[in-house]
């Protein structure tokens, strides 16, 4: 196994189990430029993206720029090595949705000259360059859109929901919600998330499949649950709404084709999730 990464946002400690496997191999390396791997590969799974807005907003061209040279050099890898090939996809293809649920053959509401276009086109683009090598090289493809997704070895000053409300709570602050909390998010824990990709990847299905839980609540929902999960008496406390144009006010999955084609159901409660998340943020704290 080879892991490539320019760890502008990951973190060497979030593979420091691999050490010694004999097995894994790490490369410290932009995908936006020419990818080399000597030997054979069997599958390419391109992962390469800030994903979290605090981190695309502070590097908006290298984040189109791996969305679109970093897929177009991670494609060119799998062809020359005949290998599977799986991109990670987002939610944000659907922008700020004006069909709820988003099911996969709804092709969006996107702001593209936005703040956050540079995250939702750079993975649109790089869903139509996958497309288009499958149809015309014949390639074994995959494409995962990936709803919100929490769990262990997250950055707690990542910028998004999960991390802020755990790091707050575990230092006893109320929580900070903006707005009056209605905003609603879907939240899946990262095993069932593996799960689904690796369904996927083993499937022979080659449009576009929405992986995420259809246990919609609101952002104040999600924010009593930390507290009472963390034990953090503090409360929560509101601030004016800080509306980033683009920024989704609703979002859940279909997951009809995630069922039916792959036979998953995300199967962690969030009870369970926040649990143990809590407890790796306690550690890192």
């Amino acid at each position: 196994m080879v892991a490539m990464d320019n760890l502008i946002t990951g973190n060497l400690n979030n593979i420091a189990h691999h050490a010694g496997n004999t097995h894994f191999e790490f490369i410290h390396h932009d995908v936006s430029n020419f990818i080399y791997v000597p030997g054979e590969v069997d599958v390419v799974l391109h992962f390469a993206s800030p994903a979290s807005p605090i981190d695309y907003l502070k590097y908006p061209i290298q984040t189109l720029k791996v969305g679109a040279l970093g897929t177009h050099n991670a494609l060119g890898l799998a062809r020359a090595k005949g290998a599977k090939f799986i991109l990670a996809s987002t939610s944000e293809v659907y922008g700020d949705p004006l069909v709820h649920p988003q099911v996969e053959t709804y092709v969006g509401n996107v702001d593209p000259i936005g703040p956050r276009g540079v995250y939702d086109e750079a993975k649109r683009y790089a869903e139509a360059l996958v497309m288009a090598y499958h149809r015309t090289h014949g390639m074994d493809t995959r494409i995962v859109r990936i709803f919100n997704t929490y769990g262990p070895r997250m950055r707690l000053d990542d910028g998004r929901v999960v991390p802020n409300f755990i790091g707050q709570a575990l230092r006893g602050e109320p929580l900070t919600v903006y707005g009056d909390g209605s905003q609603t998010r879907c939240f899946q824990y990262v095993s069932d998330l593996v799960e689904g990709i690796y369904r996927l990847l083993n499937s022979s299905f080659t449009d576009p499949v929405n992986i995420g839980t259809t246990a919609e609540m609101s952002i104040l929902e999600f924010a009593e649950a930390v507290n009472e999960i963390s034990g953090n008496a503090a409360g929560i406390i509101y601030k004016e709404a800080l509306r980033i144009q683009g920024d989704p006010q609703t979002r859940r999955p279909d997951t009809t084709r995630a069922r039916t084609i792959l036979g998953w159901e995300p199967k962690v409660p969030l009870a369970d999730g926040l649990t143990h998340t809590i407890d790796y943020f306690r550690q890192v704290l």
